[in-house]
């Protein structure tokens, strides 16, 4: 019997400052963050073409999420990386063209590094 691969549905970062952090994505990506809690941690909350993206705050007994590589398809890649600067995140890779398209890397104001890939023309 064949089953079909399962599909990513929620990923999950922690913050030292979960209100910087959701100003940065919110701002700086255009994500549609809501202050959540049900049960635990006051968290931020995005769905973004079918994936939850949640921010929790970094505490003593939760791992860093810094080690992780996020990556978000964008349009107008380098008036976004402006975004992202003004925003408190770094350029860590310039845009450059790659097989994916035009693409960067970033980082947000905890340290994640993100890839940004705007589709070839």
């Amino acid at each position: 019997m064949y089953a079909p691969p399962p599909t990513l549905s929620l990923v999950v970062i922690r913050s030292t400052d979960i209100e910087r952090a959701a100003r940065f994505y919110s701002r700086a990506l255009g994500l549609l963050l809501t202050r959540e809690s049900h049960g635990g941690p006051d968290h931020y909350s995005s769905l973004v073409d079918g994936l939850t993206f949640e921010i929790y705050p970094l505490t003593e007994r939760a791992l860093a999420t810094t080690s992780v590589r996020l990556g978000f398809a964008v349009v107008g890649l380098d008036g976004q990386l402006q975004l992202v600067v003004r925003e408190g995140g770094s350029i860590i890779e310039p845009p450059h063209d790659s097989r994916w398209g035009r693409r960067a890397v970033i980082t947000d104001p905890d340290g994640h590094k993100i890839e940004l890939t705007e589709a070839a023309a």
